[in-house]
């Protein structure tokens, strides 16, 4: 199949959750009617913790009130996966993509997502990869991208979260993935620079997908 165009919207940083999730319900329903072409937002929210089913907030490790004096949200939400931080520091990309017929498998589209964050860890030196039974980018046993999708009608939603050189010390205040014997890590953490990671992110996951990224002027 040839590449798709894909649309890329960099929606800067200090991103509220509620706004990019709002932005994405409505452009997963554009995309369910043919109205827009595939997209990717490309952003960092502001702190904030979330969770995805109600049996995840066991991994919850601080209250409501706690984490607003930590300047911390936390917003439940309908992707899949487990509970997870996103922050200042952290890329997040979220590709809203219609799948073809012959693109339907649920697993290799979260294989791709995983390959385009172990390429980029590669272009920095990092030796990522997967571990068995999990998903996201792993380097050793910590975790330094993780994945939550969501698909409706064959159009996918949210996606993945980078470590570049996020604050590590918010995760403390969860279970991240609800693995309590695996750690995370980032690309700072590591001793290594994170420059371009968002553009190198997006040239990764759209060459994966088999999309043709551009971005129309503002």
């Amino acid at each position: 199949m040839a590449d798709a165009p894909i649309h890329v919207r960099d929606l800067g940083v200090d991103v509220d959750y509620d706004e990019a999730l709002e932005l994405q319900m409505d452009l997963v329903r554009q995309r369910q009617a043919d109205d827009i072409p595939d997209q990717l937002l490309v952003l960092q929210h502001r702190p904030v913790i979330t969770i995805p089913r109600e049996r995840a907030t066991q991994h919850l490790l601080i209250t409501e009130v706690e984490a607003q004096k930590q300047g911390l949200q936390i917003r439940r939400t309908n992707r899949g996966g487990d509970i997870t931080y996103h922050g200042p520091g952290q890329w997040v990309l979220y590709p809203i993509v219609k799948l073809q017929t012959e693109e339907r498998d649920v697993r290799k589209y979260v294989r791709c997502l995983e390959q385009a964050m172990i390429e980029v860890c590669a272009g920095y030196g990092v030796n990522a990869g997967r571990k068995d039974g999990l998903t996201g980018c792993w380097v050793g046993n910590a975790k330094i991208g993780a994945i939550g999708v969501r698909f409706s009608r064959w159009v996918a939603s949210h996606g993945l979260a980078f470590n570049a050189d996020a604050h590590l010390e918010h995760f403390r205040f969860i279970i991240p993935c609800g693995l309590s014997d695996k750690q995370v890590c980032s690309l700072a953490s590591l001793g290594h620079p994170t420059e371009g990671v968002a553009h190198k992110l997006t040239a990764a996951v759209s060459r994966q997908l088999n999309r043709h990224p551009f971005a129309r002027p503002s």
